[in-house]
């Protein structure tokens, strides 16, 4: 084999990779398809990560009631709450900001927006999120706990400028009212997947979520 032949098998090594790398490309952008469409759902659930999923319509008034609260380019922080995330992206408008803290990182995705968050260290945050620099802090703890509640709630308070909308369960509600001077809402948050717990929605300023009727 000449110098010639050897060219010529590089060549074609270097056309096969570059061939390779797009069908990858593409391949990728099939999958994350609804995520670039910030689809609410788009991203299955995982359970061993206690992850439940509200239902479009849920994710849909959460993240307007996050809108109307955080005011005019108001920004808006999502703990543990990611299809409310994508809700808010689908409804963007350029008058307001949010960002994800979510344990999960297969919502790295969302680039920028996205910060890597344990509630097991609730402080060690990303150097961009400042403290009381989000109009309303939104969480839903992964967890039904006290442990969970309490350490989460450090997160919340270094956040949040006053405004704060917690979903979780009803048996949190003591604990909730106790760490977050939250009371519970006629609002009833409803998931994709049927949950043993009643779940409700807790506010710490007048909100139109009490406006609805318990069903």
């Amino acid at each position: 084999m000449n110098d010639s032949d050897d060219d010529n098998d590089i060549q074609l090594s270097a056309h096969a990779l570059a061939a390779l790398r797009e069908f990858q490309l593409e391949q990728q952008k099939k999958q994350y398809a609804g995520l670039n469409n910030y689809a609410t759902g788009s991203i299955d659930e995982d359970w061993q990560l206690s992850q439940f999923w509200y239902n479009d319509e849920t994710a849909l008034r959460l993240a307007q009631e996050a809108i109307e609260a955080s005011g005019h380019n108001g920004k808006i922080a999502c703990i543990s709450t990611p299809s409310v995330y994508q809700k808010l992206k689908q409804l963007w408008n350029g008058e307001f900001s949010a960002v994800l803290l979510e344990y999960d990182r297969r919502f790295s995705v969302y680039g920028n927006e996205f910060v890597f968050y344990d509630y097991n260290n609730p402080m060690n945050l990303h150097e961009d999120l400042q403290p009381h620099s989000c109009d309303i802090v939104i969480v839903d703890p992964p967890y039904l706990s006290e442990e969970c509640l309490s350490k989460i709630t450090l997160t919340v308070k270094y956040l949040t400028k006053g405004k704060i909308l917690l979903c979780t369960g009803a048996i949190m509600e003591d604990l909730a009212a106790k760490l977050l001077s939250v009371k519970m809402c006629k609002f009833l948050p409803k998931h994709n997947q049927n949950l043993a717990n009643e779940f409700c929605c807790y506010t710490n300023y007048e909100s139109r979520l009490d406006l609805d009727s318990i069903c």
